[in-house]
């Protein structure tokens, strides 16, 4: 039997496969199988839809909120909705008998295909075949194409492709399920059909346009109603195009929205599946020429990395900041869509060092927003700015009151109410943004703003204790959630003065080389010199706790609670929570819910010596249980900096198999975006060594033993660099028009390097 899709299919090195039918894994298949663009994302369902699928199709930034406790992305009508019967009875699992079955995620192309050989009641045997995909090219298109084929005896069929409007978002706690959209408008025209919905709150129109042309020998049409009727005989076959288009009056003029569907799926359809997919394919080969990491020696690792990274390439999006990356991307409705502090510390460096302009687009959906979280601070009685634990279109506070525990156990949320620190992590995104894009004009327009009103919520923020005669953070709760209403934790305390300090330098900076633009921003929010002043001299006076040994208290008190020592971590790196341990106890404890000192040495790593790096990790280490997805892969590149490889390969193989071993338990909610990103995070910066050091380009590498090279390409400072680095040497080139120089740093040395020449950099021993 012929495979009509294996000339489109890449190596198996970027193949995800599903080599047999297993009903039980289809929900985290839905995840791991998805497809997306940065503006769409839909679920890797079966395209027939079975009775207990979980389809999925979202449009980054669109929320609704009717009948739910809080605004969630809306989980919009499904336009993969196959439906082909054959004597009678369909083709599908669970209606029929299935004797051959595979899938195959092609994450180079974003391509995903199936084979599937049924079986019908008279043991008859059909092939059906399927490739579909969500344009990279041209962000409103969904393409699928089947082919089907009677392999035992002539057959009749009935196809058809009704756009599914049964769907609804998942209920969570009392809610029920709930469908966030009403019906505005069904009709046909020449060449396919027009589906427009509402959403019920915002009253968002979403439009969709719909063509399927069945292709039978010599002959093609289009099919001009619900179902088409095919014959085929003994081993002929059927081939069945659809192409999709989706628009919003996001977009489009909500009263021009269907003259532009029609007329935009009517060019597709005349463009063809075939231009349509090459121009698909060719934007995915420009994707991955600038975020591909190469891994010599571990082809298990490189695959899995891959994994990751398409993931993270299929939520992002070059756009005008009205939309950025929730917890679980554009796969699921896991956090209701929400943005966290993941999208700023976990997510946006991936795009930042190989997409740029999605990193901007992150940050200026906080930008605009900047009003709503004024308006939080000045609800709370701060200054400045002070952004929502849980974000959705608005900006303004979207964190549930309720939630489920680990165990199931229903709990009350205080994230919103005490987890401050999102506001000093969205103020590091916007530093490093600058230092590695050196985008000004972002700055002038958006990025110093930011800034300065962040840091005047951390000088509001803090109070003087006379009696230290030290600035304090009272209660807050930090990355460790299992402890609520702390003071001074560490991390907190630390980021608010990274945000201070920030604030005071780019003040010079843009007082100094931008006065014109200085005077309009300090007139606009009103901002003086001696409150400027003031945040310079409140940091040095910010508690940070650490003692005598070198240990740093993650919070007041917290070396008082009750010791409990995680054991056997070399063969178990994820620990259980001891069964002695009640979760509702787990807060009198030291047991920490995901890294929280660790975190801080991360992100703030040249503050501290590789002493008190060594120490705390070590200590914490014992007592953390990464509860979080994103715990693991931050101990990676911790343990990489204390020279620790085979630990922090460890932690790797954790995070970048995460969704793959459905090590949580719920990647059918999602995929966990935050571990996306920081998996990448792991190698690079962890591995590969890249970091900021005073603002310049370091790289001070350390590899897996099983790793021969790893070879990536970055951006930095508007260059493109290639480096390729193995035990003991450093290749690297960066290409300009210009005779441009580069200063960086290789293997603590500091150096000047031209354009468009290669370099090569050899590790000293003991180095």
């Amino acid at each position: 039997m012929k495979d009509h899709f294996a000339k489109y299919i890449s190596e198996d090195k970027w193949l995800l496969k599903e080599n047999k039918w297993n009903k039980k894994m289809q929900s985290s298949r839905e995840s791991q199988f998805a497809l997306g663009n940065g503006f769409i994302g839909s679920r890797g369902i079966l395209e027939e839809v079975p009775f207990d699928a979980r389809p999925g199709t979202y449009i980054a930034g669109l929320y609704d909120k009717t009948g739910a406790q809080v605004t969630e992305l809306v989980n919009l009508p499904n336009p993969i909705n196959l439906r082909i019967t054959a004597g009678g009875e369909r083709l599908g699992a669970g209606t029929m008998d299935i004797m051959e079955h595979e899938r195959v995620l092609d994450m180079k192309h974003g391509l995903l295909t199936r084979r599937t050989i049924y079986q019908n009641s008279h043991k008859k045997r059909f092939d059906y075949q399927s490739m579909r995909f969500v344009s990279m090219r041209n962000k409103h298109i969904i393409a699928m194409r089947v082919y089907i084929t009677p392999l035992d005896e002539q057959a009749s069929f009935t196809v058809g492709n009704l756009l599914d409007l049964s769907v609804t978002n998942v209920g969570f706690l009392t809610e029920g399920n709930k469908k966030h959209f009403r019906i505005e408008d069904v009709s046909q025209f020449d060449t396919g059909e027009y589906l427009a919905v509402r959403t019920l709150e915002k009253d968002i129109l979403v439009a969709y346009g719909k063509s399927m042309i069945i292709e039978k020998g010599s002959s093609n049409r289009f099919a001009r109603h619900v179902t088409t009727q095919i014959k085929l005989k003994k081993n002929q076959t059927a081939c069945v195009t659809t192409i999709f288009s989706i628009f919003t009056s996001y977009d489009k003029n909500a009263k021009k929205i269907k003259p532009v569907v029609k007329g935009f799926l009517k060019k597709s359809a005349n463009m063809g599946f075939e231009r349509i997919l090459h121009e698909h394919v060719v934007s995915w080969e420009k994707l991955w020429q600038a975020s591909e990491i190469r891994i010599k020696g571990a082809p298990k690792d490189e695959k899995a990395l891959h994994f990751n990274l398409y993931h993270l390439l299929i939520c992002g999006r070059e756009a005008n900041g009205e939309s950025s990356i929730g917890a679980k991307t554009l796969s699921g409705e896991g956090y209701r869509g929400h943005i966290f502090w993941d999208a700023a510390i976990f997510i946006l460096p991936f795009f930042l060092y190989n997409r740029p302009k999605v990193a901007k687009n992150m940050l200026l959906y906080r930008y605009n927003r900047l009003d709503a979280a004024r308006r939080i601070a000045e609800s709370r009685g701060f200054k400045g700015a002070m952004f929502p634990w849980e974000s959705a279109d608005t900006g303004e506070e979207t964190t549930p009151a309720w939630a489920k525990n680990f165990d199931g156990s229903l709990i009350h949320i205080r994230t919103h109410e005490m987890e401050h620190h999102i506001t000093a992590d969205v103020a590091y995104a916007v530093y490093h943004y600058y230092v590695a894009t050196q985008d000004i004009r972002f700055m002038l327009k958006h990025g110093f703003e930011v800034i300065f009103e962040t840091a005047r919520f951390w000088a509001s923020r803090v109070e003087y204790n006379s009696k230290l005669k030290k600035y304090e953070i009272k209660h807050v709760i930090g990355p460790d959630e299992f402890h609520e209403d702390v003071d001074n934790n560490a991390y907190t305390n630390c980021m608010a003065r990274f945000n201070l300090l920030v604030g005071y330098g780019m003040h010079q900076k843009m007082k100094r080389r931008y006065p014109m633009e200085y005077k309009r921003l300090s007139k606009k929010i009103g901002l003086k010199n001696s409150e400027v002043v003031e945040w310079k001299k409140i940091v040095p006076k910010i508690v940070l706790n650490v003692k005598r040994n070198g240990l740093i208290e993650q919070f007041d008190g917290y070396f008082r609670k009750k010791k409990v020592e995680l054991k056997n971590l070399k063969r178990h790196p994820i620990p259980p929570i001891p069964k002695s341990i009640k979760l509702k106890d787990i807060g009198k404890t030291q047991l920490v819910k995901q890294a929280d000192v660790v975190m801080l040495l991360y992100l703030l790593s040249d503050n501290f010596d590789l002493k008190t790096k060594e120490k705390n990790f070590y200590y914490y280490l014992k007592r953390t249980v990464h509860k979080s997805s994103l715990s693991a892969a931050v101990h990676a590149a911790m343990a990489v900096e204390i020279g620790d490889i085979d630990a922090a390969y460890k932690y790797f193989e954790v995070a970048a198999n995460m969704d793959l071993t459905l090590l949580y338990g719920n990647t059918s909610d999602g995929m966990h975006a935050a571990s996306l990103g920081v998996t990448w995070q792991a190698v690079i910066h962890g591995f590969a060594g890249i970091k900021i050091l005073n603002e310049t380009l370091s790289i001070n590498p350390r590899l897996p033993d099983g790793w021969k090279e790893v070879s990536f390409c970055l951006k930095w400072q508007g260059y493109n660099l290639k480096i390729a680095i193995n035990h003991t040497r450093l290749r690297l080139q960066f290409y300009s028009k210009r005779r441009d120089s580069l200063k960086i740093k290789v293997y603590n040395a500091l150096s000047r390097i031209e354009a468009n020449k290669p370099y090569s950099f050899i590790r000293k021993r003991g180095g």
